[in-house]
Order: C-alpha cells, then sequence, then structure tokens
C-alpha cells in the first residue's frame, strides 16, 4: 500500500517549520558551532528532499513554483557529500529557501485538500 501524497507533503511542512524552529535566534557562527543544531537541520534537509521526491509528478507540475528538483537535490547532496557541504551556503539556503518553500507547501496543502474534495 502506497503512502497518500498528502502525507509527504506534511512531512515537508514538518521539516521546513522544525529547521525555522532550530535556526531562529542564531547567527550563522551559533549554527556551525552547534552540532547538535546543525546536525539536526542536515537530518531535515534529508527528510525536506525525500519526502520531495514523493510528490507525484502531475502535482509537481500544478506548482510549477516550488523548487522540486533543487530541494530533492540538497537532501543528494546532505546524504551523499556531507561532509562536502559548505556551512555558508548551506546557511545562506536556511536563510532565504526554507521560509518561501513552507509559504509554498502550506498553500499546497491548502489547494490539494480542495481538490479532493471537490
Amino acid at each position: 500500500m502506497s503512502r497518500d501524497y498528502l502525507l509527504y507533503l506534511e512531512d515537508m511542512q514538518t521539516s521546513c517549520g522544525k529547521i525555522l524552529r532550530y535556526t531562529e535566534d542564531i547567527d550563522f557562527d551559533q549554527f556551525a558551532a552547534d552540532e547538535r543544531t546543525y546536525d539536526a537541520v542536515i537530518f531535515n534537509l534529508v527528510i525536506l528532499g525525500e519526502a520531495a521526491k514523493h510528490v507525484p509528478p502531475v502535482v509537481r507540475e500544478r506548482y510549477p513554483n516550488v523548487p522540486w528538483r533543487k530541494v530533492a537535490g540538497l537532501r543528494d547532496i546532505s546524504v551523499h557529500r556531507y561532509f562536502g557541504l559548505d556551512e555558508e551556503i548551506l546557511w545562506d539556503i536556511l536563510q532565504k529557501q526554507i521560509r518561501p518553500i513552507l509559504d509554498q507547501i502550506n498553500q499546497i496543502l491548502a489547494d490539494e485538500a480542495l481538490f479532493d474534495s471537490a
């Protein structure tokens, strides 16, 4: 039995929320120095990207503004090239892209709930 795609979107929503909570009220130096926060963020980026890969193509096509490939690609980099991650680039992604992705996922969940009930 396959898992409903809405659950993957909820996973993405949860992971974005955790990343934002874990990194609020800290700066880059604190983030880079705090191995627990760093590891927790990486773990949630992996979940975010893995969940994105499971959203069906038809749904991804309905929402082309979500950077689906980039999210999945960051997951792959986080897993396969963990030691090669550039902390400054990662911090920039966290600061500039996670909130917009969360906002988009929230909107998709609202839209899809309406779509499914129609």
